[in-house]
Formats: structure tokens, sequence, C-alpha cells
């Protein structure tokens, strides 16, 4: 693969390092190119050359990852605007569940989707973003009224799976 044509130690470039790194670029919506501008250490430099590569890699096997397939969706949308309006069309209503955890091109993805009609509703609780370390982004709940000033917010504050004593302790905590 990509380590063996650059003659990269994998011990010292762990594949699974690698692949979170190219992971992460696609979702913040970085190509190859802008990922190699980003980067700013020497891992990050050295995944910079890998990238390309590892696209390459893919592109000869007709595959994507599994990153690809909010990523090359995003950019199908912004490309080629009669196709986001095809989808746009076929998809009034939008629901999305754990919206806290959704990372940049997740984000992206349904803001295309939704800006048409704009029937967009998120279940999300911005006290249980567990996914930053996956790249989630919990500015996308925090942000939600602001990208949505029309929107209705329904709190729902009683919980059934958890004493008073628990979630007493819970909110203290957080």
């Amino acid at each position: 693969g990509a380590l063996e044509k650059l003659k990269l130690d994998s011990k010292k470039f762990a594949p699974q390092a690698v692949l979170a790194q190219i992971s992460n670029a696609k979702s913040e919506l970085l190509d190859p190119i802008a990922y190699a501008k980003k980067a700013n250490d020497y891992f990050q430099e050295t995944v910079a050359k890998i990238y390309p590569l590892y696209e390459q890699g893919l592109h000869a096997n007709n595959a994507l990852d599994f990153d690809d397939l909010i990523y090359k969706t995003v950019l199908l949308f912004q490309r080629f605007p009669e196709v986001l309006d095809r989808y746009q069309e076929r998809f009034h209503y939008l629901l999305v569940d754990e919206y806290q955890d959704t990372n940049h091109s997740q984000y992206v993805f349904l803001h295309l989707l939704a800006e048409k009609y704009r029937n967009i509703t998120v279940v999300g609780d911005d006290w249980q973003g567990i996914y930053s370390w996956r790249g989630a982004d919990i500015r996308n709940i925090l942000n939600f009224e602001k990208d949505y000033p029309e929107v209705k917010t329904v709190k729902l504050e009683r919980n059934y799976r958890s004493t008073q004593l628990i979630l007493d302790s819970s909110h203290a905590i957080i």
C-alpha cells in the first residue's frame, strides 16, 4: 500500500493512526490538498503524503471507505445542484437522532438536504455529546437555533430510566 510506496515503517506510522487522521480529514471535508495545507507536525505532514496515495488506491479499486459515504455525497451535492435538488424534492422532512454527536461532514450534508424546505427535526442532548474524539462537534446542536431561527424547541425533562438522586448527581457534575 501507500506505506510501502513511501518506504515508511508501519511501526512508526501505525496504519490505524494514519487511517484515523484520514477519517478525521474526511469528516472535516478536507481533500488531500486541503489536509496538507493544515498539517502542522511531522506525523500530519507524513499523513499528507499518504492520503493522496490512499485515495488513488480506493479509486483504482472502484472503492469507497466508510467516511466517503457522506464526504462524497456532500461533494456531489455541492458540485451538482441539480442532484441536490432531486434529493431535496425526495426528502421534504428530515429527522435526525443523537444530533449532538454529528460531525462537520454530517452537519453539512443535513444542512444541504434541509435548506430548501427547512423541515428538519433533531433530537439530541447537549449534555450527552460523547463522540468528540470521533469528530462530533457539539456546536452543531448548540447553534441549531441560530441555523434555523424558526425552530420550535421542545425540552423533554422527565426521565423515566433513572432515579431523582442519579439525575440530581448528574446535573451537579455537568
